[in-house]
């Protein structure tokens, strides 16, 4: 039988291994934004291609289209549209579609984003401003753990890159609903309606089952135009879009060929994995590090970021996972030791995409604080990516 007769593989399977390799080439974009925003030579290029204005004036708040702009604002849909068919495909036809299957990983992706946000707001107190940054590190970035987790190969059992995947996945849709709620700011009524119709449509096309994957993108990226001109950040118009592309349920088998959401999904990876994600790292991962001293590394922001994010999200989903098992509301799975599941929380902890994204949100139009959040950030990141490491190589080997 040819491949093409079998259709694509199982869009976990590629999840897990594009994942991986793509962890490895967000690193390697972060690295690189970092050392031209370094270089005398390169780093007032890198701020002015970032910041050139190259297209129309889309929405009158935003005013003229830049790179910087098109990337958070046009190419993160594409990643978020990415995120939303994810996100439809474990609910519909995969480990989060039964009832039983969610309350792990909810309970510990609830708690991985509570205690967090609790963690920062402790630090930044009262401080006028700096408690709209809460949310910052919240979110894990599942393609930089998981390619840590590659990095160790087989002491890192599949079980374990599961039950991260899994609670990522949940993560995510907590990260969605908290750009959508948090950070929308003033509603712009015509625009919002317009949003409205496009959703209508794409509810109707999805009811009369349209397979055809071009009438939703086309509608999409309509919907794209008005969520961007209502306030409400643009990105949700890839979650909303995802949520009406059609799926064909195969469960215990490789996705079906005739799916339009497996279709999609395994065209888009690639282009997250290796372009999109990156290009954000790349655009927004560049912080100035001359000058930097002891004040401006023990700012508030700084080290509620990062504190936020190496504490806050293993003490959250390690308690969590820990507490539900000794209560009996779920069983720890099978096969993985406590201590492996402590290395899994430590890596959940890189918050690297999703918590610079975020912070860009929360302080617009401030340098500064934006660049304590990717202090912050790659601070808290790389501790957790280091310690995260450390304990899943050690507990591996221990037990091998």
């Amino acid at each position: 039988m040819t491949a093409a007769r079998r259709g694509p593989t199982s869009a976990l399977r590629d999840f897990l291994r594009g994942e991986a390799a793509g962890g490895f080439v967000l690193v390697a974009a972060a690295v690189l934004a970092l050392v031209i925003a370094n270089l005398p030579a390169t780093a007032d290029w890198y701020a002015h291609v970032l910041h050139a204005e190259i297209g129309p004036v889309l929405a009158p708040a935003l005013g003229p289209m830049t790179i910087h702009l098109w990337i958070n604002d046009g190419l993160m849909a594409l990643f978020f549209l990415f995120v939303g068919l994810e996100i439809k495909r474990e609910f519909v036809d995969g480990r989060l579609a039964r009832r039983e299957q969610r309350r792990l990983p909810f309970i510990a992706a609830a708690a991985g984003m509570a205690v967090p946000a609790l963690t920062y707001l402790l630090v930044v107190g009262d401080r006028v401003g700096l408690q709209r940054g809460w949310a910052i590190p919240a979110a894990t970035d599942i393609a930089f753990a998981i390619g840590v987790m590659a990095m160790l190969g087989k002491r890192v059992p599949s079980s374990l890159k599961l039950l991260l995947t899994t609670v990522a996945i949940v993560d995510d849709m907590g990260a969605v609903a908290i750009i959508a709620l948090a950070y929308t700011e003033e509603i712009r009524a015509a625009a919002l309606l317009g949003a409205g119709v496009a959703l209508a449509l794409l509810y109707v096309m999805n009811r009369r089952g349209v397979r055809a994957l071009w009438p939703y993108l086309a509608v999409g990226a309509v919907l794209w135009l008005f969520v961007l001109q209502s306030g409400v950040h643009a990105t949700i118009a890839g979650v909303a879009t995802a949520a009406f592309v059609p799926l064909v349920p195969t469960p215990g088998a490789p996705d079906a060929p005739d799916s339009p959401l497996h279709r999609l999904e395994h065209a888009l990876h690639p282009w997250v994995a290796y372009a999109i994600v990156p290009l954000f790292a790349f655009a927004n991962a560049g912080v100035v590090l001359g000058g930097i001293g002891w004040s401006e590394l023990t700012a508030p922001v700084v080290i509620g970021v990062a504190l936020g994010l190496f504490l806050g999200k293993q003490i959250g989903i390690f308690g969590a996972l820990w507490g539900v098992a000794r209560l009996g509301i779920a069983p720890k799975p099978h096969g993985i030791s406590w201590t492996q599941v402590h290395g899994m929380a430590l890596l959940a902890g890189i918050g690297f995409t999703m918590s610079l994204f975020i912070g860009d949100l929360a302080f617009p139009g401030d340098a500064l604080l934006v660049a304590e959040v990717k202090i912050g950030v790659l601070a808290g990141s790389l501790l957790s990516a280091a310690a995260g490491a450390t304990v899943l190589a050690v507990s591996g080997r221990s037990r091998r």
